[in-house]
């Protein structure tokens, strides 16, 4: 059994985390660090895991624990390593974005590789720190990865997704609340959202000389949690062959996988998975992408991570079902 150590206990990806882990047969909770909610019981935060730990958050650290799980805001992660000292042979794994960037991912003498398991999986099972991608950027990568690993993205990118209301975080805002939120749409930071960056680094990384647009535009859903991606871009091959690149990309996946028919939400809210739909109008090839924005998108993809670090089967603590109706 390792022992886990959490930290931003408080949140809604660290809530996930911990239902995770306390289904999981090769890890232990140690400490869940939250300093607003110190000696307070988990369940009285998490209120569906009454019953389920009596753990309570702690405002101290262990530093000697096995994996570090940092469910902290963006910029706060390189605060507390800064405050913080672990055994060298704790492995990080951090939810924010400060490490993800190729400019950003060593941190007092710790490399962060970036941790989609789709893509770089065999440098995660020889990993000592992860820096976990973000929700729309897993949801859009999974979307184009296999197109840019056979040199296909030729063209502009056209990007349009949607994500519920816990993308926002736990912290109440104008956006998040549930009269704004419930019968309401829309737009914001149109063109300028911070995840186009890792999304770059990753296709130029796999297609050489990427340069093209890549016009993404995220939208707020009136739903709690999820993420729907459509994607478009001229491809002048079949659909046939568009298949294949996605079937032969994702043919070890143990958590993308290709449908024949259209997706939808449900198929995947409440699940580690990503489900992928492809269709040719033209010239035009239209990916559609769903994942749960907590799971797939954070915390699911962080214990796959973990997993692939440890040497634990990769599906351990993710067999999860979605709820369709």
């Amino acid at each position: 059994m390792i022992k886990v150590g959490i930290v931003g206990g408080a949140g809604y990806t660290a809530g996930e985390l911990i239902r995770l882990l306390v289904n999981h047969s090769q890890a232990t909770l140690d400490f869940v660090y939250s300093t607003s909610n110190a000696g307070n019981y988990i369940y009285q935060v998490h209120q569906d895991l009454l019953g389920a730990i009596d753990l309570k958050f702690t405002g101290e650290i262990n530093p000697e624990v096995d994996v570090l799980f940092l469910c902290l805001g963006h910029g706060n992660s390189t605060a507390f390593l800064e405050n913080n000292s672990f055994s060298n042979t704790t492995k990080v794994i951090d939810l924010s974005n400060d490490f993800r960037l190729n400019a950003d991912d060593v941190f007092q003498g710790r490399k962060f590789v970036y941790g989609m398991p789709e893509f770089k999986k065999s440098e995660i099972k020889s990993a000592t720190n992860i820096a976990n991608p973000g929700c729309f950027a897993t949801a859009i990568q999974l979307a184009l990865l296999p197109l840019a690993k056979a040199s296909k993205i030729n063209d502009t990118v056209h990007i349009n997704a949607t994500t519920g209301s816990t993308g926002a975080g736990v912290s109440p805002m104008a956006t998040t609340h549930f009269s704004w939120r419930d019968n309401n749409f829309s737009v914001y930071k149109a063109f300028t959202h911070q995840h186009l960056g890792e999304i770059g680094e990753s296709l130029a990384e796999l297609q050489k000389g990427f340069n093209q647009e890549l016009l993404f535009i995220p939208n707020r859903g009136n739903f709690s949690r999820g993420i729907f991606a459509s994607i478009y871009l001229k491809f002048e091959d079949s659909i046939e062959e568009a298949l294949k690149l996605f079937e032969d990309f994702y043919k070890d996946a143990k958590f993308t996988h290709i449908s024949t028919t259209p997706i939808h939400l449900k198929q995947v809210v409440n699940t580690n998975n990503c489900f992928l739909h492809l269709q040719k109008h033209g010239n035009q090839l239209l990916i559609t992408s769903a994942i749960d924005n907590l799971l797939k998108g954070a915390s699911g993809q962080a214990i796959q991570n973990m997993n692939l670090m440890f040497g634990f089967e990769e599906t351990e603590g993710l067999k999860l079902k979605a709820n369709s109706f």
